[in-house]
């Protein structure tokens, strides 16, 4: 690998990084990175969730800097996802490189389209509720979260936003304290499954959670200070930038 390899891994990080705090999505862009770097699909898959495991924990120190969090709700969550996130990344590991692929590609698509006719909530119109009945709602969800974010995680955080804000009326600084938590625990069991099968490369891994690192922990900061408000419209440049890039580039 050339140094700009790594300058290049490293910037797909920082952005990656900074929206998948405040939204979603930064799998998108680095899951393709890795790939056209050369990497086959499983080992940038492995090596993907080694960069996530920092930027995620970033992201939670800065929420928790904040004194936003949302315990115990948030471990249910995890416990759940951690089961389904072992099933997804099996999944992963024995599926062939070409399909893959194809499956990533359609998921892009997909994802996108999802963001653009189904947002979050209306404005306004979010009540909280941290009934049993809805956290029960929320922990049987997160288990299938969790066996897609362990297959191929790219835009689980636009499934986990709707999922928290429809259920539980959670405002967006909320739901997004609890998604890089949830994802940083059932992350760090998927990532295992994958260091344990050598699908891990840990130079491109480390160089790109280095980026993911600074982009999350300023994207933590800046959401809570600026609230929904400011999230909102990062939600729709995400989107579209994201949409741009996957019809015509």
């Amino acid at each position: 690998m050339e140094i700009q390899h790594f300058l290049i891994i490293a910037g797909a990080g920082l952005i990656a990084g900074f929206i998948n705090t405040i939204a979603g999505g930064g799998s998108l862009l680095t899951l393709p990175a890795l790939i056209f770097l050369g990497l086959p699909p499983s080992i940038a898959n492995g090596t993907n969730r080694l960069a996530i495991l920092f930027g995620t924990l970033s992201a939670t120190s800065g929420f928790r800097s904040k004194g936003i969090s949302v315990f115990p709700y948030s471990i249910w969550l995890s416990i759940s996802s951690i089961i389904g996130a072992i099933i997804g990344a099996k999944i992963a590991i024995d599926i062939k490189g070409e399909l893959f692929n194809r499956i990533l590609a359609v998921v892009m698509v997909l994802v996108v389209l999802n963001m653009i006719f189904r947002p979050f909530g209306k404005k306004g119109s979010l009540e909280e509720n941290l009934s049993k009945k809805k956290q029960w709602y929320g922990v049987i969800a997160f288990f299938f979260v969790g066996i897609y974010g362990g297959f191929i995680q790219a835009g689980v955080g636009f499934i986990i936003l709707a999922i928290l804000t429809s259920i539980n009326g959670l405002s967006l600084v909320k739901s997004n304290s609890i998604k890089v938590f949830v994802v940083f625990i059932y992350t760090f069991s998927a990532f295992v499954v994958f260091l344990l099968e050598s699908k891990v490369n840990w130079q491109l891994g480390l160089t790109m959670a280095a980026g993911q690192t600074i982009g999350a922990w300023t994207a933590s900061r800046l959401s809570v200070k600026s609230g929904d408000k400011w999230i909102r419209p990062v939600l729709i440049v995400t989107v579209v930038a994201l949409s741009i890039k996957l019809w015509f580039f």
